[in-house]
C-alpha cells in the first residue's frame, strides 16, 4: 500500500499542557482517514503541525519522502474549520487566487472553476461577490477552493458542518471520487455517521494520545459486541434474568441489552425467556457514535477485546 503521509512520535506542549503525547499514524495514497476526538483532543493541533502553520517539539512528519519545512504545500488541500474568505472578492477572483498561491496554471485553473461550480450547483455565480453568498454557497466555494489544484493529500476540518443533506451528499460523492482517483484523504468530523458511512480507517484521539487506530470493523471488533433493543413491558427482575448480557438500560419501555464479547446472536435469541413481552426487537452491532461518546466522556462502559 502506498503511504503518502507518515506521522511519527508527534509531540507538542503549550507552556504546561501537553498537546500531543507522541501520537503516530500513516495515510494511505487513495483512502479516506478519519482523524477523530473531542474538543481540545488534538486534532486541530496535529493538523496544524501537519500544514506547518506549527511545528512539532519533537518526532516526525514525512509526505512525499520530505519531511518539516521542505514538505510541499502546493501538494496538500487544506479546507480548515474556521471559514474564511475576502467578502469583497468575486467568487473566481478568489479561487484563481487559491490557485495561484499553489502555483497552479491559472488557465487550467478557470477550467476547474466552472466544471466545479456548476457541480455544486453554483452555475452562473463566478462574478457573484462571496459576501452575496449563504453560508452553504460560500461552504462549497471554499471546499473547491481546497481541492482545486489537485492535491496529493486533501485535509478537510469539519466539512459538513452546516451543510444541509443534498449539499452533504453532493460533498460525500465527491470526496470518494477524489478517494478512488487516487487522493489521500484525512477527515476530521464529529458527525459520526458520515464517519461510518465514509471512512476506509479511523484514529481517534484522547488527551493528545491515540486511543484508535483501525480499520471500521476492527475498531467494532475492539469495542463491544452486539446489543439488543428491545421493546414490551418488561420487568427488571425478569431481564435480569437473561444470561450472557453484560449491562442493561432501562428506558421505560424500551431496553438496551448489552452483550456479552462472544455472544453469537441466534444461539442467544433462543435463551430468551418464552414469558418475554416483544412488541419489537433488533440486534445490531454498536456504532461509531457510541463509542465516540463512551471514550470521550471517560465513561468506559463498553467492553473491549481482552478487557471486561
Amino acid at each position: 500500500m502506498d503511504t503518502l503521509l507518515t506521522v511519527q512520535n508527534l509531540k507538542k506542549s503549550f507552556k504546561d499542557k501537553e498537546a500531543l503525547k507522541g501520537i503516530s499514524f500513516e495515510v494511505h495514497r487513495g483512502e479516506i482517514m478519519a482523524i477523530l476526538g473531542p474538543n481540545g483532543a488534538g486534532k486541530s493541533t496535529t493538523i496544524r503541525n501537519i500544514m506547518g502553520i506549527m511545528y512539532p517539539d519533537s518526532g516526525e512528519i514525512h509526505f512525499h519522502q520530505q519531511t518539516g519545512e521542505g514538505i510541499p504545500k502546493s501538494k496538500i488541500g487544506y479546507l480548515p474549520e474556521e471559514r474564511g474568505l475576502y467578502k469583497d472578492v468575486k467568487v473566481m477572483d478568489i479561487l484563481l487566487y487559491l490557485a495561484d498561491l499553489k502555483d497552479y496554471p491559472i488557465s487550467k485553473a478557470k477550467e476547474r472553476v466552472l466544471k466545479y461550480l456548476k457541480k455544486f450547483d453554483l452555475e452562473g455565480k463566478e462574478n457573484t461577490s462571496v459576501e452575496e453568498l449563504s453560508k452553504g454557497m460560500s461552504q462549497k466555494v471554499q471546499f473547491i477552493g481546497s481541492i482545486l489544484h489537485e492535491p496529493d493529500l486533501l485535509i478537510l476540518d469539519e466539512p459538513f458542518s452546516g451543510l444541509d443533506p443534498v449539499s452533504q451528499e453532493v460533498f460525500k460523492e465527491e470526496i470518494s471520487s477524489l478517494a478512488a482517483n487516487g487522493t489521500a484523504i484525512l477527515l476530521s468530523s464529529h458527525q459520526m455517521n458520515l464517519v461510518e458511512q465514509m471512512c476506509d480507517r479511523l484514529f481517534m484521539i484522547q488527551h493528545g494520545q491515540k486511543v484508535i487506530y483501525g480499520t471500521l470493523d476492527e475498531v467494532k471488533k475492539q469495542y463491544a459486541n452486539f446489543k439488543c433493543i428491545l421493546h414490551g413491558e418488561n420487568p427488571p427482575a425478569l431481564l435480569e434474568k437473561i444470561p450472557e448480557v453484560d449491562r442493561i438500560e432501562y428506558q421505560g419501555t424500551r431496553t438496551i441489552l448489552h452483550l456479552q464479547k462472544g455472544v453469537v446472536p441466534h444461539h442467544w435469541l433462543k435463551q430468551l425467556p418464552v414469558d418475554l413481552d416483544i412488541q419489537e426487537l433488533h440486534i445490531n452491532r454498536i456504532s461509531l457514535h457510541e463509542i465516540f461518546i463512551d471514550i470521550a466522556t471517560d465513561k468506559h462502559l463498553i467492553s473491549q477485546e481482552g478487557g471486561s
